[in-house]
């Protein structure tokens, strides 16, 4: 099965030296000491696809960044090419999201989990918040809060192990609450809010790690937004916050330093070393996005996408969605056969024809197909033909 279109060969004879050519070429060829490697379908969750062109200038510029004669992953974070980059990553994220003036953008380290301890530590004043626990994550941001003061589970899906999202038309919020928290998209799980809850004038804080940049958002409904950027914007090592203003201040006594929103708005995402390689690659799959046209575009991709793939599990009479329809994601789709014999066997023939990573989280089972933004409607329609295959064989 063709998958890409072009190959990676190592060269025994040249060094071991690791050349790129097109796949026409690689079919006809005969060189000796040297291994084919053609690009998969990647379904994982996390770190995901990229967009292949993308990493195909980050291949053309590795050596030799614009002329510097070094690659970014050399080059000193204060430098003048790095600011260059990183004065660009944030602007073409503004531009993207539509970011209003009052709000900061952070590149920080520490991932996603980070953020757990980080929001209470610098929000929780009156060290009260309001959680809705939809899944894994918001189950762990919850947990984390607890340390730091009066965290209340305002709402959960856990009764039906997270395959729906809570009811938040009505919630019963606390009125000296902080701020109130989400997980706007469940990765494990695949569910997602369609609708916000209304927080009464309470910031809303979402971790918005797995759909960030797949659709249009309005940021000032928003108090803070976070993510890990290794599902849908670049390489796992980068976190991105999005801070309103009046919301960097004092933090909790004993806030660490480095884990004090100010500290870093105040440096710039200067303070320390930041990932400064990850940050390069998050700024080439931001002009990557406007060259596709934006997030509208990116919705409409997204949405046929899934769409695709939910019209087939709908009518299969072997794979079922574990997801509730209503709150179905259009990033990432758990499904199951209902036998774990046939699950591991679909896995492992998947691999064989080139679909990587489709196994699902041990606490749904089954597979979960992850379609981020970076994954070609043809990886979805090999993905689809082949459930066909394999139903239609083991049905």
């Amino acid at each position: 099965v063709q998958v890409g279109c072009f190959g990676l060969w190592r060269d025994k004879g040249g060094g071991g030296r690791v050349r790129r050519v097109d796949l026409p070429y690689l079919a006809g060829s005969r060189i000796k000491g040297v291994f084919p490697m053609a690009r998969v379908y990647n379904f994982s969750a996390g770190p995901s696809v990229l967009p292949e062109e993308v990493l195909r200038e980050a291949a053309d510029e590795m050596l030799d960044y614009r002329g510097c004669g070094m690659s970014v992953m050399e080059m000193s974070h204060r430098s003048k090419p790095f600011a260059a980059i990183m004065e660009a990553a944030e602007q073409d994220i503004r531009d993207l999201m539509d970011i209003p003036d009052n709000y900061r953008v952070l590149f920080l380290q520490g991932g996603a989990s980070t953020q757990f301890a980080m929001i209470p530590m610098n929000l929780m004043k009156n060290k009260v918040a309001d959680y809705i626990v939809s899944g894994s994550w918001s189950k762990k941001a919850f947990k984390e809060a607890k340390i730091f003061g009066d965290a209340r589970c305002v709402a959960s899906s856990e009764d039906e192990n997270f395959s729906y999202v809570p009811d938040v038309r009505a919630l019963q919020l606390s009125d000296d609450a902080d701020y109130v928290y989400i997980c706007q998209n469940e990765t494990i799980y695949g569910t997602v809010y369609h609708e916000l809850p209304d927080t009464n004038g309470k910031p809303l804080v979402a971790d918005v790690s797995s759909c960030f940049l797949s659709e249009p958002m309005d940021v000032s409904k928003y108090g803070l937004i976070y993510g890990g950027v290794q599902k849908n914007m670049g390489p796992a090592g980068v976190t991105i916050v999005i801070i309103r203003d009046d919301l960097v201040s004092e933090p909790l006594p004993g806030t660490p330093t480095m884990l004090r929103y100010d500290t870093h708005v105040d440096a710039k995402s200067l303070y320390n070393t930041p990932p400064a390689y990850g940050i390069y690659m998050c700024g080439k799959v931001f002009q990557w996005l406007k060259a596709q046209g934006g997030l509208e575009a990116m919705k409409e991709r997204n949405v046929e996408k899934a769409q695709l793939l939910y019209d087939f599990l709908d009518q299969s009479a072997l794979f079922k969605g574990t997801a509730r329809k209503e709150d179905r994601s259009i990033m990432n789709v758990p499904f199951v056969t209902g036998s774990d014999e046939l699950d591991a066997k679909f896995v492992a023939e998947a691999k064989k024809v080139g679909i990587e990573s489709i196994k699902g989280h041990r606490s749904v089972g089954g597979m979960r197909a992850s379609i981020y933004n970076a994954m070609p409607r043809e990886g979805v329609e090999a993905l689809v033909k082949f459930m066909g295959e394999f139903e239609r064989e083991n049905a």
